[in-house]
């Protein structure tokens, strides 16, 4: 579960406490994302369709957005409504250890290359993300 106005993730496992994370999001983050290049991280109900080692960031889980009612709002309303959102780690460009300060992302959900590991070693298609505003 992310809760975007805490800028937190939390991620329940099969045994032990939950695990919470410090997450960075788009870099206009209120409200849901409407179109591609906004910078809002969106919200609802998503899965893990994807994941991938080659990301431009530190390993990479996709999200199922858009989804069918995004895709029919922005065909209504003539625009993109973007792509591509994920989890994902610090660019692969900067130094080891650093974190990115702020929210950054173009929309998507950003924790530090060690976090994203440890998510990315259990991660499994289908799994569910819930992003909350």
């Amino acid at each position: 579960m992310v809760e975007k106005s805490a800028r937190r993730m939390t991620v329940w496992q099969r045994e032990g406490a939950p695990r919470r994370f410090r997450i960075a999001l788009g870099f206009s983050p209120d409200g849901d994302k409407g179109r591609q290049g906004d910078g809002r991280t969106p919200e609802g109900i998503f899965r893990i369709d994807r994941l991938n080692r080659q990301s431009a960031y530190h390993l990479s889980l996709g999200l199922d957005y858009p989804q069918k009612r995004h895709r029919d709002a922005a065909r209504r309303g003539g625009y993109d409504p973007g792509g591509d959102i994920m989890i994902h780690g610090q660019p692969n460009q900067v130094p080891d250890g650093y974190r990115v300060k702020g929210d950054w992302t173009a929309g998507c959900i950003a924790l530090t290359n060690a976090e994203i590991e440890e998510i990315f070693a259990h991660a499994a298609l289908g799994t569910e993300v819930e992003i909350r505003p």
